[in-house]
């Protein structure tokens, strides 16, 4: 039973891996044993993460910088990460970011520059180690998309349209894929304390006691509480599993109580 969540040996690539989910999710796959490539683009931060997931786990570890923009850069980025690997098994498409505005004051510049990073960026991502996977057939890919895939909201007209746009990318390419033995998923989290959410926080004092009473589970989630989540999509517990989206989110999206009235979600 224990080989079904067991990692060992896999390699994983984590886009914007150096912070919030992402770092999570990293030493969440690396305390299961996998070796872990943090691509991102903040250099210190990256160095940090690398750091500490060696220390913790015992892994090997290593940083990438990439532009999640720019295709070549993420072709680069997936062959620098083979090299140093010297395979590829899993890939976390976690790279992101939001506007956090209404959507008449969004700039079609913005609104670009959201739907590129989250939804194209994690198209592109895939695509790249299409090839690497297909050859071994066998692979995994993880896309993080949003609760705000699953209802709408006044403040993330873009956000939330990339992120749905990620479960139907799920869903197309694990369909496109299945035949190759790869699966691909995605995880949606609620509500979590991370740097993408801190202006909604800083804006509303009472946005989080309001999260809390809509929640269920009567709290906001831990980054480490998607672990769980991200380790059964990485290994074999799900190799008949695929084109599905996981809410981790305390059962908020359950209930859907007055989301988007005085709500400004920022996951």
């Amino acid at each position: 039973m224990n080989k079904l969540f067991d990692l060992t040996g896999k390699k994983a690539i984590i886009t914007g891996g150096n912070g919030g989910i992402g770092r999570a999710i990293a030493a969440a796959l690396a305390s299961a044993g996998a070796d872990i490539i943090v691509a991102a683009r903040n250099r210190a931060k990256t160095n940090e993460t690398v750091s500490e997931l060696q220390t913790a786990f015992g892994v090997q570890a290593a940083g990438v910088e990439f532009d999640v923009l720019q295709e070549f850069s993420i072709n680069q980025m997936v062959l620098k990460s083979l090299k140093i690997l010297g395979s590829l098994d899993i890939l976390v498409n976690n790279s992101g970011i939001a506007e956090g505005k209404r959507p008449e004051t969004v700039s079609s510049a913005e609104w670009d520059r959201v739907i590129d990073t989250n939804l194209r960026g994690a198209f592109l991502c895939s695509k790249a180690v299409y090839p690497i996977l297909k050859k071994q057939r066998a692979g995994k890919i993880i896309n993080i998309g949003s609760m705000t895939s699953i209802f709408g909201s006044g403040f993330l007209a873009a956000y939330g349209s990339s992120k749905g746009g990620i479960v139907q990318l799920s869903k197309s390419l694990a369909v496109a894929w299945a035949p190759d033995n790869i699966q691909v998923n995605a995880i949606l989290p609620g509500w979590f304390k991370t740097e993408l959410g801190s202006s909604a926080r800083a804006e509303d004092p009472t946005h989080e006691s309001r999260i809390i009473a809509a929640t269920p589970m009567g709290r906001w989630g831990e980054t480490h509480e998607l672990g769980g989540a991200a380790i059964f999509l990485a290994g074999q517990a799900s190799n008949f599993v695929t084109g599905i989206a996981i809410p981790v989110d305390g059962g908020y999206s359950s209930c859907l109580n007055g989301m988007d009235g005085p709500f400004k979600p920022a996951v």
